[in-house]
């Protein structure tokens, strides 16, 4: 009798070679205990220890993000370089949310993440940085003042909306449209105010803005929806949507944030 054969992969059942498909996501698959997460119901006891990491990562967050005052959450890809477009106007971005009073929140890592984060350095303004723990390591770029890193996804994400009174949306993957329409839901649904949510790079966003024109017209979505997503190519209208959607709905003025607690985590 022949061996039992392992289920086939992805690759083999769309006819992949591994020359073909490796690489192609930008991360290496490596054994992490995600597999056992999703292979069904563990022991009760093994299921309450994650519980209880999970909650102490939440923990972890909230303490060390206690003081970073308002914040703009820059999304976007982090395989941009310095001499890319994207990554010159994330700067720029980042610098005029600075000016502005915000704490620059970002994933952390490369790309438009370190542009952002750069750009409030540039103009002596706080910068933040909540990083995913990765198969194949992503490092913090070297621009934030605050540097948290996280275990799970949807914790991380909770962090970057948290705090944040407004986001741009610069072009990116998989990684942003993720965050762009966790943002987008929970406006929609009253989850969060209905802070500005400014997409930049017109040309590179219009295949989704008629996708969403596609989706209104066949009942998906309210057309009003559309109209809560800002496109443009210019700081100065993304920063006038900022200052009349969050600065001003919402009276925020500069503050210097406070200084935590070490024994809290805060510092």
């Amino acid at each position: 009798m022949n061996p039992p054969r392992d289920p086939p992969s992805t690759s083999e059942v769309l006819g992949l070679t591994p020359e073909a498909s490796s690489g192609e996501w930008g991360k290496a698959p490596t054994p992490t205990a995600d597999i056992p997460f999703l292979q069904g119901p563990a022991p009760r006891g093994s299921e309450f220890l994650r519980a209880l990491r999970i909650f102490a990562e939440f923990i972890k967050g909230f303490r060390a993000l206690h003081f970073v005052g308002p914040c703009v959450t820059v999304f976007g890809s982090a395989r941009f370089r310095e001499d890319h477009e994207s990554y010159r106007l994330a700067r720029t971005m980042g610098a005029r949310i600075a000016r502005a009073g915000f704490t620059v929140m970002t994933g952390g890592g490369p790309g438009i993440m370190e542009a952002a984060n750069r750009g409030a350095k540039d103009v002596g303004g706080r910068s933040i940085g909540c990083n995913i723990v990765l198969p194949m390591e992503q490092k913090p770029n070297p621009y934030v003042d605050r540097f948290v890193e996280f275990r799970y996804f949807f914790v991380r994400k909770t962090m970057l909306v948290k705090y944040s009174y407004a986001f741009v949306v610069m072009p990116g993957g998989f990684g942003t449209l993720d965050e762009l329409f966790e943002a987008a839901t929970l406006i929609q649904t009253g989850k969060i105010k209905n802070f500005p949510l400014v997409l930049m790079g017109v040309e590179y966003w219009r295949p989704l803005r008629e996708l969403l024109e596609t989706m209104a017209q066949a009942g998906t979505i309210d057309r009003a929806d559309i109209g809560r997503l800002v496109f443009t190519d210019s700081p100065d209208e993304a920063m006038a949507v900022i200052d009349a959607m969050a600065v001003r709905a919402f009276g925020l003025k500069p503050v210097k944030p406070s200084k935590g607690s070490w024994w809290l985590g805060e510092r």
